[in-house]
């Protein structure tokens, strides 16, 4: 059986659905109030905050997918993420199950540099250092051979369907809800995007891929890397109509998150969009040379296709 944590999300659904299309039937989704993706669907619900609840969710799974998201709240994320993932990785441990956890790219540092697999975590923020020190556990747990485990990271993604991003909120919500389209800082940087059902297709790969484990691995991206403009110049292309977008700098965006909460949280990730965000998959690429990168166009096409069904 394989087992995802955290299922309600973009990432998971997409997930269950690549699992169910070419690896197996037998799936659990684990969530507190987890959703059929598939007919054949195990639901599971459960707090894996509670030790005894992750063990349950866990057994009898041979491979189990963290993709556990929790609300951009610094303290939240403090006082829970770490007590999940502890208890995650005893109940594989217990169980004998692999893990596959999927992870962002927050650790890393804010600068010009090309991210590879071999570059040490340089967290701005407290949540950057929530997520260095889980994926140092889950190294430490590797590299003692206490556990059977893989690292997974992605970019930001853009995606369709309930894909949660900044890119996503900040550009295709408003252009559902015929807003003016925003841009944080500088919309003349190199920008990495990873389109969220690549990012799961790549996951399972990875989770059905004996000789994937006991390492990490980034996603595969489309590599013609654009701007904020010119990703905006290609959406407005797929659509046919030419849209305007606005630059928040910092002070808008300082003074916004005094009355704004979520624009708070956000606040410490600001200074990758000042600089390039340059996300290497070639790992991923030369390990798995048959599996097709979504384009950027090919990817706005979609959410562009799904928007004109949802009005239809």
């Amino acid at each position: 059986m394989q087992t995802i944590l955290g299922a309600n999300g973009q990432i998971a659904i997409e997930l269950a659905r690549e699992l169910r299309r070419r690896y197996t039937q037998d799936i659990r989704l684990v969530s507190r109030n987890p959703e059929k993706v598939n007919d054949t669907d195990m639901l599971f619900p459960a707090n894996l905050m509670y030790a005894e609840k992750a063990d349950e969710a866990i057994k009898g799974s041979g491979i189990v997918y963290f993709t556990v998201g929790l609300p951009v709240d610094t303290e939240t994320w403090i006082n829970q993420f770490p007590v999940i993932v502890q208890n995650v990785i005893d109940a594989c441990k217990k169980h004998k199950a692999k893990l596959v956890y999927f992870d962002n790219t927050y650790m890393y540092p804010q600068n010009d540099n090309t991210l590879t697999e071999q570059t040490a975590f340089a967290p701005v923020g407290m949540k950057g250092k929530v997520r260095a020190s889980i994926a140092t556990m889950i190294l430490e747990e590797i590299k003692s051979k206490n556990i059977e485990a893989l690292i997974c990271r992605a970019p930001e993604f853009y995606g369709p369907g309930k894909t949660q991003s900044i890119t996503n909120s900040l550009i295709f919500v408003n252009i559902r809800k015929s807003k003016s389209l925003k841009v944080l800082l500088n919309a003349d940087t190199l920008r990495t995007l990873i389109w969220s059902p690549d990012a799961s297709k790549a996951t399972a790969l990875l989770g059905n891929t004996p000789d994937a484990f006991g390492q990490t691995w980034h996603l595969p991206c489309d590599d013609n890397r654009l701007t904020y403009r010119h990703f905006i110049a290609l959406i407005s292309e797929v659509y046919g109509q030419q849209f305007q977008y606005n630059v928040l700098n910092e002070l808008t965006l300082k003074i916004g998150s005094i009355f704004n909460k979520q624009l708070k949280e956000i606040r410490e990730l600001l200074p990758r969009y000042e600089h390039n965000n340059i996300f290497d998959s070639s790992k991923f690429k030369q390990r798995f040379p048959d599996f097709t990168v979504t384009t950027y166009k090919q990817g706005i096409e979609q959410i562009f296709n799904e928007q004109i069904t949802m009005n239809n």
